[in-house]
């Protein structure tokens, strides 16, 4: 068994590796702001993430959780990632933080244990919902576009039919038809059915509400490249990485890409800037092996390129 202090910092596949976790999930967590996107992880970040896996492990909702950790921000200024600098842990079904010693619903703000009204006031009072009629609650076509879109994600998970996986998708756009994320995803399902038309035309609708989703253009890129329409893949590969300099599978399959073509110096670029980004994955290991084809010169036979889903 390992001993000793932890190590001071973690590259993202070591901290998946040390905590049990995908990538997609990782990407997920990530994308719905409950932690910022990082390529090394210091030790207090997977505690971070320890604490929502904690979460979801008590079945705390990851709509529960998303409200509580903007709860959080929205009255606490200055705390940008609460589940570093707070503590955070399920209360029953609910969210609960610890501020000041004291322990309270995170996104009632009401206190669990008794305290000093008058040293925490101001700081601990998170305001309460408005009471109201009609139009009392607009937000609840986006929270049902969020619940099936956790639910298209599941059914995902655990190898659905294609079918229940399409349903779940698109009644998350029938509550909410700007959901990128649900149009991406959908695109994705159709896209390994190879129904080209219908996940090209996804990925587009999710540009047209996003024209800066690396995701959707990284899979649009990859749409193209499957289908032969190499300089529109070409294109979108550009864009993921204009709008996220830090996306390594974008830079893996521009490699490729590139390579393919025949343009060899600008395959050794894009081989380097992704093992920058990427250099201890099972990935780096491919990658290292056809940048030394390169250097000496010889022409890559093929590859493999890289592909993901929105979370």
């Amino acid at each position: 068994m390992r001993t000793g202090p932890p190590k001071e910092q973690y590259t993202r596949d070591e901290a998946r590796r040390v905590l049990g976790i995908r990538e997609r999930q990782l990407c997920s967590w990530e994308q719905q702001g409950l932690v910022p996107h990082l390529e090394e992880f210091a030790f207090s970040d997977l505690i971070a993430l320890t604490s929502i896996q904690k979460l979801r492990k008590n079945r705390v909702s990851p709509q529960k959780v998303r409200q509580a950790v903007g709860a959080i921000r929205k009255k606490l200024r200055g705390v940008e990632n609460p589940f570093k600098e707070l503590k955070i842990f399920s209360e029953g079904r609910n969210v609960a933080v610890v501020v000041d010693g004291q322990k309270m619903e995170a996104v009632s703000g009401q206190l669990l244990l008794n305290f000093d009204r008058e040293s925490l006031a101001g700081l601990l009072a998170f305001p309460r919902a408005r009471q109201g009629g009609a139009g009392a609650d607009p937000g609840k076509a986006k929270r049902e576009a969020e619940e099936w879109f956790e639910k298209g994600l599941e059914l995902e998970e655990i190898g659905a039919p294609s079918e229940e996986i399409v349903d779940a998708y698109q009644k998350a756009l029938e509550y909410d038809p700007a959901s990128a994320g649900a149009l991406v995803n959908l695109g994705t399902v159709h896209f390994h059915l190879k129904a080209w038309r219908d996940a090209e035309r996804c990925y587009k609708q999710a540009l047209e509400i996003d024209a800066g989703y690396a995701l959707a253009h990284f899979n649009l890129g990859n749409l193209y490249d499957e289908t032969g329409r190499r300089d529109l893949a070409s294109t979108h590969y550009h864009a993921a990485v204009q709008a996220n300099p830090s996306y390594a599978d974008a830079y893996y399959n521009l490699a490729l890409l590139c390579q393919s073509h025949g343009d060899l110096m600008e395959a050794v670029r894009h081989w380097k800037t992704y093992l920058k980004l990427d250099g201890s994955s099972t990935w780096a290991a491919i990658a290292r092996r056809e940048l030394e084809k390169l250097r000496r010169a010889a022409i890559l036979p093929g590859g493999h390129p890289k592909s993901e889903t929105a979370s």
